[in-house]
């Protein structure tokens, strides 16, 4: 039976940067992930150049059941710390809209700094190995692997969540967080397309490819979202960063609403229109909203379309403009965990130590990453609580 310091489960962003931290501050540290390739959700992040943080993170960017937890971890570890070690390894990279920052190369420059920082801390790495048993004994854990057995006093589980089955996702975390007596809060698809029944979405399946800048809401309350994005159309429902965002927030069964002219008052320009321009009313809104969509919505009202503007009546421009900025529907589902970017839900968060990851009620079992109840919104805020997580539970297994 060989022996380590620790063993950390999950050779993705939370893990890696731990069992690197880890083995540079002293412990011989063993990382281990039943994957054939590693860190393949860091490949495919960002379009493949890994949108890696985000400068504006913070606890506010956030959803769990318990949304204070990640305050400790977020503010010793920021974005400009996970900043500062992509600079010294001579990483360049560039910011996008909204404090994201993306790799001016492929993704796999972020995957290469891992694995060099897990070098300098003399991390063992297995890959692929599967872990099939972890027990306790006495005041260590015994796992069971495909490269025989380890005992070591700390275990991490940093095995992420159930998005994108395809690159190895699966529920060990989940199960090796029951069997050690953690509640798991209600997991979900998030960070997904949304879909709608079929017969009704049928109107809207020719918009589909059509992508514009629209106000999406759902919920109330602390459970309330709201964003400002980029929509795109789908032969199944919607998507974008709006959609996707807004998706964290969904519950299922409950409405929607959108704003498909964000940041303008569509019946006073159209009422104003009205005196003075001699389009009709179709071609007047699509100098508003794209064409393609005008004529979509128009297309339940052809009188309507093809009515001058100086005819038409002052309350069918104001339904027409009110239609369009507070669309509310209710989605039938999303496109699942094979489409979802994230994972919400997960390790029940009042069972961990908001300082370490630490289990209160087993010393040594640790819970990283995505498989915690922490779930960030879209544009690198889920790999800064990757890090931020990470960090804080190697600087504490160093001084435990």
């Amino acid at each position: 039976m060989q022996s380590f310091d620790a063993v950390v489960i999950g050779a993705g962003a939370a893990g890696m940067l731990c069992a690197g931290i880890a083995g540079q501050r002293g412990l011989k540290v063993l990382l281990i992930d039943h994957a054939p390739k590693i860190a393949e959700k860091i490949r495919i992040s960002g379009g493949g150049r890994c949108n890696f943080t985000n400068r504006e993170a913070g606890p506010a960017n956030f959803l769990s059941a318990n949304p204070h937890f990640c305050r400790s971890a977020l503010a010793r570890y920021t974005a400009q710390d996970f900043i500062a070690l992509v600079q010294r390894h001579r990483i360049a990279f560039h910011e996008k809209h909204k404090g994201q920052l993306f790799c001016d190369g492929a993704s796999d420059e972020i995957i290469e700094m891992l694995l060099r920082e897990c070098e300098q801390g003399g991390v063992t790495h297995w890959q692929p190995c599967t872990v099939h048993d972890v027990r306790r004994s006495g005041n260590a854990f015994e796992l069971d692997t495909d490269r025989g057995p380890i005992r070591a006093p700390r275990v991490v589980i940093a095995t992420g969540g159930l998005s994108i089955p395809k690159i190895g996702a699966s529920d060990f975390g989940y199960r090796i967080a029951r069997q050690f007596g953690h509640k798991i809060v209600e997991t979900r698809p998030a960070l997904v397309p949304l879909t709608f029944d079929a017969a009704a979405w049928t109107p809207f399946v020719p918009l589909a490819g059509l992508s514009l800048e629209a106000t999406v809401r759902t919920g109330s309350g602390k459970a309330r979202g709201e964003f400002v994005e980029d929509l795109l159309f789908t032969h199944r429902g919607l998507s974008g960063p709006a959609i996707l965002q807004i998706s964290t927030f969904w519950k299922p069964g409950t409405p929607i609403s959108l704003d498909l002219a964000a940041g303008q008052d569509l019946a006073a320009r159209l009422l104003s229109a009205k005196r003075t321009s001699r389009r009709h009313v179709g071609n007047e809104l699509a100098e508003v909203v794209p064409r393609r969509l005008a004529e979509t919505w128009l297309a339940v009202q052809p009188d309507l379309a093809q009515r001058a503007m100086a005819e038409a009546r002052d309350r069918d421009l104001e339904q027409l403009a009110a239609g369009l900025q507070r669309w509310v529907l209710v989605p039938s589902g999303t496109e699942g965990y094979r489409k979802a970017e994230v994972t919400a839900g997960g390790v029940d968060t009042r069972g961990l130590s908001s300082q370490s990851m630490e289990s209160l009620t087993l010393r040594g079992l640790y819970f990283i990453g995505e498989v915690v109840d922490v779930t960030g919104w879209l544009g690198g805020y889920n790999f800064q609580w990757a890090w931020a997580s990470a960090a804080a539970c190697a600087r504490a297994m160093e001084a435990s």
